[in-house]
């Protein structure tokens, strides 16, 4: 079935403010128990929601106060691709990231699939510039 965009947008209100607050089981919740998730810090992905909510745990912690925001979403069979924006603190510095996702449902109406993609540049040269302050 093609998702709206406005059922996208709905879902989306809910989900994207889950990423920030570093409450891993709250966003864990959103997705199915053999859910398959990958990210530029897991190229191969993590398969289950066991996993997926270790990994979190670690993201999330690392990232409590960064903020995401759709920018667009395109309905697609079984899902939607998310156009996002990210603002993530870094220091005294927020870095502005725009990426996509692919995010598709199963029968329940959880995430069984979600897969992010963004240019990291920014980002890591802004984690090695604070890291390098830091050490100073």
């Amino acid at each position: 079935m093609m998702m709206s965009k406005e059922t996208a947008r709905e879902f989306a209100s809910g989900w994207l403010p889950a990423w920030t607050g570093n409450n891993p089981e709250k966003l864990a919740a959103f997705y199915s128990d053999d859910c398959f998730y990958l990210d530029p810090g897991i190229p191969d992905g993590i398969n289950g929601k066991k996993e997926l909510l270790s990994y979190f745990r670690k993201l999330l912690s690392q990232n409590p106060n960064w903020i995401w925001s759709q920018l667009e979403a395109i309905p697609m069979q079984g899902g939607f691709l998310n156009k996002w924006l990210a603002e993530i603190p870094v220091g005294d510095e927020v870095i502005r990231c725009i990426g996509v996702c692919l995010v598709q449902f199963n029968a329940q109406h959880e995430i069984c699939r979600n897969e992010v993609y963004f240019d990291r540049t920014d980002l890591t040269a802004a984690i090695r510039k604070f890291k390098n302050f830091k050490n100073n």
